[in-house]
């Protein structure tokens, strides 16, 4: 149970990074600054605040796939921060960065929820 509550941060981090996101898509091409650096600020911080949570599950005994979990996530974090630098480009970015921007949030989220269950598992 420890484990999940140290997850609330960024799991209440990632879900405003998701609001702002979309919010965001829905106000058209011409971005807000406002929204926009607000969206940018609270990813980095739902990023950083998760990567500290799960650099303290490192220094336990962590299983092998909860591990590879944790590394497809902050690929998918490494992804979102730079296709969402590509579409912020007064240039259009190709349609795939776009997709890509849709689909790495649920992966990321997958990822890391399944991580966080496997730690919590091999914690009983």
């Amino acid at each position: 149970m420890q484990t999940l509550t140290r997850f609330l941060t960024p799991a209440i981090l990632f879900g405003l990074t998701l609001a702002f996101g979309f919010w965001l898509s829905r106000s058209g091409r011409s971005f807000n600054a406002l929204l926009f650096n607000l969206h940018k600020l609270i990813a980095l911080s739902a990023v950083v605040t998760a990567g500290l949570q799960f650099a303290r599950l490192f220094k336990e005994q962590a299983p092998l796939a909860g591990l590879t979990l944790m590394v497809v996530a902050g690929l998918c974090a490494l992804a979102l921060f730079v296709t969402g630098a590509l579409l912020s480009l007064a240039k259009p970015a190709p349609v795939f960065v776009l997709r890509i921007h849709g689909i790495a949030p649920f992966l990321l989220l997958i990822c890391s929820a399944a991580s966080i269950f496997l730690w919590m598992r091999s914690e009983l």
